[in-house]
């Protein structure tokens, strides 16, 4: 049970600053501007089950993908630790984030759970690396229990940033949303640089230099 619990809290810790649910605050409220307070809670809904299943899906099928094409998990961890240093550069400028939410077209958008919110400023290919990696390093039915488990908690936290959106513009500001964005922007960047290495180091093991 200790292993489940700390499983899914690592799972939904290192899920939470690339996913940034808070970050998608400010996004989601730029393309729902012209919703009703029942769309909106029901497009936040929508984006947090698609975002879920999104992950989940490539968390469960995470080992089969890396055996049908031949990939270490080395490997996966610099291809990884690479796309999350792009995810945590974009975090720390805002610029791809601020060009999304002014874009007039996004704005009049009918439905935007899936595009461009869930996929891929939520579960995007940082995201999806990581859980990948995540799956293949210890593939235990308890770490996969442990692991959805987590990814559940992401989507109910995902759903209430959302929901309560609102509240959290008002208390933080878009400035003050904005520097937290680019906090977990460095943290991002720590997490790729700690995937980077140990894919290094595993291949240097693979590859009996180390």
């Amino acid at each position: 049970m200790y292993q489940l619990v700390s499983y899914a809290l690592g799972t939904f810790i290192a899920l939470f600053p690339i996913t940034n649910p808070v970050g998608a605050v400010p996004i989601f409220y730029s393309l729902t501007a012209n919703a009703s307070k029942h769309q909106r809670l029901r497009q936040a809904k929508k984006v947090a089950l698609n975002a879920s299943w999104i992950i989940a899906f490539f968390f469960l099928t995470g080992q089969a993908i890396l055996d049908f094409w031949g990939i270490s998990l080395g490997v996966l961890q610099i291809a990884g630790g690479l796309l999350i240093a792009r995810t945590a550069w974009t975090f720390a400028e805002t610029h791809q984030y601020q060009t999304v939410t002014n874009s007039p077209e996004a704005v009049q958008q009918q439905d935007i759970a899936l595009i461009p919110m869930a996929v891929p400023l939520i579960s995007g290919p940082g995201a999806i690396g990581l859980v990948i990696g995540l799956a293949a390093e210890e593939p235990q039915w308890s770490n996969y229990i442990g692991g959805l488990l987590g990814i559940t908690m992401l989507g109910i936290t995902l759903y209430l940033c959302l929901a309560w959106g609102e509240l959290l513009v008002k208390i933080f500001g878009k400035s003050g949303i904005r520097i937290m964005t680019q906090v977990l922007g460095f943290f991002i960047l720590a997490i790729s640089i700690q995937l980077l290495t140990d894919g290094i180091f595993a291949v240097l093991q693979e590859s009996g230099l180390s």
